[in-house]
């Protein structure tokens, strides 16, 4: 096959490789993609924030409230993410966390033979009562920074008062919750104008 074959065979591919590009380009002006405003699937764990003129969370309220209502029995139930690193049975060892039998009331730092870290070694002298453990399990990294406690903490006010229930009847002495406070009063009626409350007094010179 000499050259001038060959020449018409590259001359065609080329022919043919140039018409594909220019269909491609041609396809694209009239046929523009428009990608979706909202994904089709949605990443777990991924939580979108509040919405514009969305009401305010409420506001928690003093640990009594929720202790006084706790649910022991969820409180066990919740506690089983707690149940690989702390052990709750009578004269129990430590584990990857202290044994928190009898917690309920003990010194900080107090479990024998378990190495506890410099932020709560320091807190000794102090003991685990009620409002302790509540802002303990609200998020030790907050209560006690720098501690060796990995988790995160618990998040729902009427989960960590259940555990703290739980906790509590895991003692040969457990204590008595704490009586739910008292709800705040209801703020008082605007005062009447001077004029209008002096009013009475008036008719009653005349």
């Amino acid at each position: 096959m000499d050259s001038f074959e060959w020449n018409k065979i590259f001359g065609g591919l080329l022919a043919g490789l140039l018409a594909v590009l220019c269909v491609s380009i041609v396809s694209d002006m009239m046929f523009a993609r428009h990608l979706p405003e909202k994904p089709g699937y949605e990443v777990a764990g991924v939580e979108e924030g509040p919405a514009e003129g969305a009401p305010a969370a409420e506001a928690e309220k003093p640990a009594a409230f929720y202790l006084a209502s706790a649910d022991v029995a969820k409180g066990e139930a919740v506690f089983k993410k707690c149940a690989a690193c702390h052990n709750v049975d009578p004269g129990g060892a430590n584990g990857t966390g202290p044994a928190l039998h009898g917690v309920v009331g003990r010194g900080i730092a107090a479990a024998p033979g378990f190495g506890y870290s410099d932020a709560l070694a320091g807190m000794k002298g102090k003991s685990w009562d009620w409002d302790a453990l509540w802002g303990w399990l609200k998020s030790p990294k907050a209560y006690a920074a720098g501690n060796k406690m990995s988790f995160a903490g618990i998040a729902k006010p009427e989960d960590r008062a259940a555990v703290i229930a739980y906790l509590n009847s895991k003692s040969a002495s457990p204590l008595p919750l704490p009586a739910a406070p008292a709800e705040e009063a209801a703020p008082a009626a605007e005062e009447a104008p001077a004029a209008e409350a002096a009013a009475p007094a008036d008719a009653a010179a005349k």
